[in-house]
């Protein structure tokens, strides 16, 4: 929910109200059912809310406690009927139903250890009128956004990069973001952005500001926990815990005072989330239907609305279906680009940002999604080799190659593919290795440290790293991140139940050799699933996932590609731009949308290269 805005004068003057309303009121799509401000010597707060929990009054913000403390909070604790117990029990007094007053208490007891009991997600500033500092926090994996920087006499935070950059005379591009983005793809590998000099909070980090030196520090307050009595689980009682987190989780992400819904592309993640959610949601409501938002493609290939209606069907769901054309994908760049406000890796995208459309359209306020289920168990193709290695040290060469083996019978495409690059050869060192091939062919001289991808191909042989690298560095913050813009965007709140912290380090600390097992990826949430879903749902071979009809929609503007690509000032000065369009074909679709992407970004944001 909402959105939140803060400028710190570092010359201690007073900051203009016009300032800090222009900068909330860019944000209003996060937030349209109320504003509030709160300025006070040399800061000012500003907020946006999007009623969730206690529509009434008493959930306006800049929301003050005991005269001493003030925040600005975008997010849901979805704990905090547990905490507001714990709380009551010493002595704090409650004025509202929100769970906002559950933090002021909550920091008012345990200070900044406070959010090592959230279970939720946020992104929060209080201001302590005692000590004369900012408590600014981030929630564990980075869920709710919060970007800063610091530029001439300010320091500013936001829940989107657009209020700093509103801020700012001119906007540059960050080269090193840049250039890792077009190279490797990855974006939300480090703290940085594609703007230079604006930055965000790490996730699983706290930044206390002191107003009296304009200092600041960050720091980490979390760490993903291996649990070693789960490892040491049968089948069958690893398949129970998973169910009853995923179960606690769902539940708690369905408290809410509006109506929830969730996304249903149809594969494992979203179907498990959606079957589990409709059996709570109908027994809360008593008698209404929970409702699902599916977006069909117009490829065949990529077509999984008959298993969203298979999964419908089943567990009672209400199913819209929308099916994006063309007209919708070429009418929407700009609009998606400036959503987005970086550069984004591929046209799938666009299918999120409709179906958040069609959320606010049909009045679902809340959306659950599934995001995260690949990265805890074992989801992705890529995850076979360490997982073969972890079956290795854990059972024994031949239990590995029995696996090897037995990866044959399910996946079609999967044992050929990656034994031969596993045994061939060190899988991600030849990654690397066509990574800055493909750089010595079109990047012009950069000072670029791909060193990263180093520290990759190391955790490839430590599979619970290799999890936590995903989930915290190159996979899972970028499609958060994609996530929380499209469902802002169009004022829907969308909530992730398999990124509970305690479902997730749940999964994580799980035998590997349930999560991949006879060939079949994510065993464990097949066993799960059965219980609510038919065989060919449940035991499905393909994996898409809202995929868009990427040929179709590419090749509808293939001839602006070229024009947007050329016209770019950033990509002439990075890039052999007349090399790779001249050899369009030597290069992958993805690549060529990733240039095109950033020269669609520095068009709507006005971007200059340094």
């Amino acid at each position: 929910m909402c959105g939140i805005s803060g400028i710190i004068n570092t010359d201690f003057k007073k900051v203009e109200e016009s300032e800090i309303k222009k900068i909330t009121d860019l944000i209003k799509h996060r937030g349209p059912n109320d504003e509030g401000f709160f300025l006070k010597n040399n800061f000012a707060f500003g907020f946006r809310r999007l009623s969730i929990l206690d529509l009434s009054m008493d959930g306006h913000q800049p929301m003050h406690y005991l005269d001493r403390y003030t925040i600005i909070f975008n997010g849901e604790i979805y704990n905090y009927i547990e905490l507001k117990k714990e709380l009551v029990k010493n002595n704090y007094e409650f004025n509202s139903g929100t769970d906002t007053e559950v933090i002021l208490a909550s920091y008012d007891l345990w200070g900044k250890d406070c959010v090592k009991k959230f279970n939720g997600m946020w992104a929060f500033a209080i201001y302590d009128k005692i000590k004369e500092e900012i408590f600014l926090s981030r929630d564990r994996f980075g869920i709710k956004p919060l970007y800063y920087s610091k530029f001439g006499n300010k320091f500013t935070f936001g829940s989107e990069l657009k209020q700093i950059i509103a801020l700012k005379s001119e906007t540059f591009v960050n080269k090193k973001v840049l250039v890792d983005f077009i190279v490797t793809g990855f974006e939300e590998h480090t703290d940085e952005t594609f703007f230079d000099g604006i930055k965000k909070l790490k996730q699983s980090h706290n930044l206390i500001y002191d107003l009296r030196t304009n200092k600041y520090s960050t720091e980490k307050y979390y760490s993903i926990n291996h649990n070693k009595e789960i490892e040491k689980l049968s089948e069958q009682d690893s398949t129970n815990k998973l169910y009853s987190e995923l179960k606690r989780s769902i539940k708690y992400r369905l408290r809410s005072d509006v109506k929830v819904g969730t996304c249903l592309s149809g594969g494992l993640d979203s179907s498990t989330i959606a079957s589990i959610a409709s059996q709570e949601y109908i027994k809360e409501s008593k008698s209404k239907k929970f409702t699902a938002i599916h977006a069909q493609s117009s490829e065949r290939s990529s077509d999984e609305s008959h298993y969203a209606k298979k999964v419908s069907e089943k567990a009672n769901i209400n199913l819209l279906i929308i099916q994006p054309t063309v007209d919708d994908f070429k009418d929407n760049i700009n609009e998606v680009a400036y959503t987005q406000e970086e550069p984004f890796g591929g046209p799938s995208i666009f299918m999120q940002y409709f179906v958040m459309k069609k959320a606010n359209e049909v009045g679902c306020t809340v959306m659950l999604d599934g995001q995260g289920g690949d990265e805890l168990l074992l989801g992705y193709q890529k995850y076979y080799p360490s997982a073969f290695l972890s079956i290795f040290k854990n059972k024994g060469i031949l239990s590995m190659f029995r696996a090897i083996r037995d990866s044959n019978k399910n996946n079609d495409r999967l044992s050929v593919y990656w034994i031969s690059k596993f045994f061939i050869g060190n899988l991600f060192s030849s990654l690397r290795k066509i990574y800055l091939q493909r750089k010595t062919f079109f990047m012009k001289p950069h000072n670029n440290d791909f060193s990263f991808l180093d520290s990759l191909a190391k955790n490839y042989f430590d599979i619970f790293n290799l999890q936590k690298q995903e989930i915290m560095s190159t996979n899972l913050p970028k499609l958060l991140k994609y996530e929380d813009k499209n469902s802002m965007r169009n004022s829907v709140e969308a909530r992730v139940p398999f990124i509970d912290y305690q479902t997730l380090e749940t999964a994580l600390s799980i035998q590997d050799n349930y999560k991949i097992k006879d060939g079949w990826t994510k065993y464990i949430l097949r066993k799960v699933l059965e219980e609510y879903m038919p065989s060919d749902i449940v035991w499905r071979k393909d994996k898409l996932g809202f995929n868009a009809p990427d040929t179709t929609w590419i090749n509808a503007i293939h001839d602006d590609f070229e024009i947007v690509i050329n016209k770019s000032k950033i990509l002439n000065r990075v890039c052999f731009t007349d090399k790779i369009l001249s050899n369009w074909k030597k290069f992958d679709n993805e690549l060529i949308w990733r240039l095109y992407s950033v020269a669609i970004w520095e068009n709507v944001y006005n971007v200059q290269i340094d």
